[in-house]
């Protein structure tokens, strides 16, 4: 696997937001999460979109808004303890978390 990027709807299935890679497809299909690197803010429009290290994505699931720094790339979709290690959740760190 290549460090310096993954599928983002991999990267959302890793990092357990989504139960399948299906649902992290449709998610992105159905143009609910944005994204922002390097202070540009766009829209996913494919699954197959890359994301990187540092970028930032805002996405809705089950009626709450996600807003998270992605931190790792992570080489599989582990337990909750290692997928909450490929991402910083940029609401709780507001809070001094």
């Amino acid at each position: 696997m290549a460090d310096d990027g993954v599928r983002a709807d991999v990267w959302l299935w890793r990092a357990r937001f989504c139960k399948t890679r299906t649902l992290a497809a449709r998610l992105i299909d159905d143009g609910r999460v944005r994204l922002t690197r390097a202070g540009q803010e766009t829209r996913l429009d494919k699954p197959a979109r890359t994301l990187r290290p540092g970028d930032a994505l805002v996405f809705a699931i089950a009626g709450r808004l996600h807003a998270v720094r992605v931190e790792a790339l992570g080489e599989r979709r582990g337990p909750p303890t290692e997928a909450r290690t490929l991402y910083v959740d940029l609401d709780a760190a507001g809070e001094g978390t």
